[in-house]
């Protein structure tokens, strides 16, 4: 395993899109099998080798600025995600959105009918939990 060590030192390693990259290998292996493409057979090769590409890069800057990049324009869909994921396993909370200015707001389950304040902008309203 000492050799492993050795020889990533000073290479970039993974992070979120080396392993979004190996995520788009595995579905486009997958299709290009189901629907016996080539072209997509290929684009799977291309999504794996710039994976492993930076994987072993040294020009540190450059993968992290690669990453900060794919992070800003797909963190939206994984907060989204991270969001509907962690609302279906609380099954002691309802979420509600403020009217007003939108705003995920959270209030216990079985309560009946309540009013619900916002804590950023003060609207009251009233829903069943």
């Amino acid at each position: 395993m000492n050799w492993l060590r050795r020889l990533m030192a000073g290479r970039y390693g993974s992070d979120q899109l080396g392993l979004a990259l190996v995520a788009l290998y595995g579905v486009l292996y997958l299709l290009s099998r189901l629907l016996r493409s080539t072209m997509l057979h290929y684009l799977s090769l291309a999504a794996i080798l710039w994976a492993f590409y930076r994987m072993f890069s040294r020009q540190l800057e450059r993968r992290r600025a690669e990453n900060a990049r794919f992070l800003e324009s797909a963190g939206p869909l994984i907060r989204k995600y991270n969001v509907n994921r962690c609302r279906r396993r609380d099954k002691d909370h309802c979420y509600f959105k403020c009217p007003n200015c939108g705003q995920q707001l959270r209030v216990p389950k079985g309560k009946g009918k309540i009013s619900i304040t916002c804590r950023s902008c003060g609207v009251s309203f009233e829903e069943k939990t």
